[in-house]
C-alpha cells in the first residue's frame, strides 16, 4: 500500500501566488488540506521594457513567503513550485525566479503555455472520466488563454495564446468603465489572434463536451450560468455563450467598484472580469461552443496527478 504524501503545490501566477497543500496517494482523490492565496496581479507592475518594478518583485517575494511559512507549518513532504506566464515572460524572469528558488530551497518549474494547457487538460479529463468522450478544455488565466483537445489524458492539440484577462484589460481596457470602442477592439483582437489556433483546432473532430476551468470561468458562471447541483464541497455549473453574452455590455457599463456586488464577482477579479467575459465570448463562438461545463480541477489539480503518476 502506497503512503499518503502531503504535496504542496505553489501556484506562482499572473494575478495570485497561491498554495494548495493536498493529502495525495495514486489512485485516490486528493484532499485538501490547507490552502492561501494572496493577490499579487503582477500585469500592473509591468514596466515597457517588459521586466517587474522593484515593488513588483517585493510583492512576489512576499506572497512567496507567506506561502512557504504555511507549507512549513502544515509539514508538507514535498512542494511542488511552479511559475506561469508572468514569470516566463517578464525580462528579469530569470532573477526573480532565483530569489524565489532561495526562499523554498529548490528550483521553480516554470511552465511553457503548452505544459499549462497540457495539465489543466489532465485535470479536466480526470475530473469528468473516460464518459466524457472527446473532450475540449478552455482556461483563461491573468495572462494567457490555453486550449486543448482530445481523447485521452494526453491531448492531441494544446496550446496557449496571450489572452489573458489581466493582459487584455491592460492593453485594452484602460478607462473605468470602458468605452464601446474599447470593447469592440478588444474583441476584433481576440477574434484577429484567435484565427490560425481555430483553424488547427477545426481539423480535429468536434468535441462530445466542452469543459472551462479557472477562477474567470467560475465567476462569469457564478454570474452569468445556472448551477445545476451540489454533490459534496462541489458545485456543478453550466453556462450558455448567449447567457454570457449578454451580461458582458452591461457588466461593461458598471464601474469596478460596483461590479463586487455581482455574484460571483470579487474584488481581486473586478477589473479584469470584462475583459474575460469578451474573451470566453469570442473563444467559444471562434470555437462554436454553446455551453460549457466549469471544471472545479484545474493546473495545479494537474500538477499534483502528475506528480502521483511518476510514483
Amino acid at each position: 500500500m502506497t503512503a499518503t504524501l502531503r504535496l504542496g503545490v505553489l501556484d506562482i501566477g499572473s494575478n495570485t501566488v497561491h498554495l494548495a497543500v493536498v493529502d495525495a496517494a495514486p489512485g485516490a482523490r486528493p484532499i485538501p488540506a490547507a490552502g492561501a492565496r494572496t493577490v499579487v496581479r503582477i500585469m500592473r507592475y509591468l514596466q515597457p521594457d517588459g521586466s517587474l518594478s522593484d515593488e513588483g518583485v517585493a510583492a512576489m517575494l512576499a506572497a512567496v513567503d507567506d506561502a512557504v511559512r504555511l507549507a512549513r507549518e502544515s509539514h508538507v513532504d514535498e512542494i511542488l513550485p511552479m511559475a506561469t506566464s508572468a514569470l516566463r515572460e517578464a525580462t528579469n524572469g530569470p532573477q526573480v525566479l532565483a530569489a524565489i528558488a532561495d526562499r523554498i530551497g529548490q528550483p521553480v518549474r516554470v511552465l511553457s503555455g503548452e505544459d499549462e494547457s497540457r495539465l489543466t487538460f489532465l485535470a479536466a479529463r480526470r475530473w469528468h472520466g473516460w464518459a466524457a468522450g472527446r473532450l475540449l478544455v478552455l482556461d483563461i488565466g491573468g495572462g494567457s488563454l490555453e486550449i486543448a483537445t482530445g481523447l485521452d489524458e494526453e491531448p492531441e492539440l494544446a496550446v496557449s495564446v496571450p489572452l489573458g484577462a489581466g493582459r487584455m484589460t491592460m492593453d485594452f481596457l484602460a478607462q473605468d468603465p470602458p468605452p464601446t470602442g474599447d470593447l469592440d477592439a478588444l474583441r476584433e483582437h481576440v477574434r484577429s489572434t484567435l484565427e490560425g489556433t481555430v483553424r488547427a483546432f477545426k481539423e480535429l473532430p468536434r468535441p462530445d463536451h466542452a469543459v472551462a476551468t479557472s477562477k474567470t470561468f467560475r465567476s462569469l458562471a457564478r454570474l452569468a450560468g445556472m448551477q445545476v447541483e451540489v454533490v459534496g464541497p462541489d458545485e456543478r455549473w453550466r453556462m450558455r455563450r448567449s447567457q454570457l453574452a449578454d451580461w458582458v455590455p452591461r457588466l461593461a457599463r458598471i464601474p469596478a467598484e460596483g461590479r463586487t456586488a455581482l455574484p460571483g464577482v470579487t474584488p481581486e477579479r473586478t477589473f479584469q472580469i470584462v475583459a474575460g467575459g469578451i474573451v470566453a465570448v469570442e473563444t467559444m463562438k471562434a470555437l462554436g461552443v454553446d455551453e460549457v461545463e466549469i471544471c472545479p480541477w484545474a493546473l495545479r489539480e494537474g500538477a499534483i496527478l502528475r506528480r502521483l503518476d511518476h510514483i
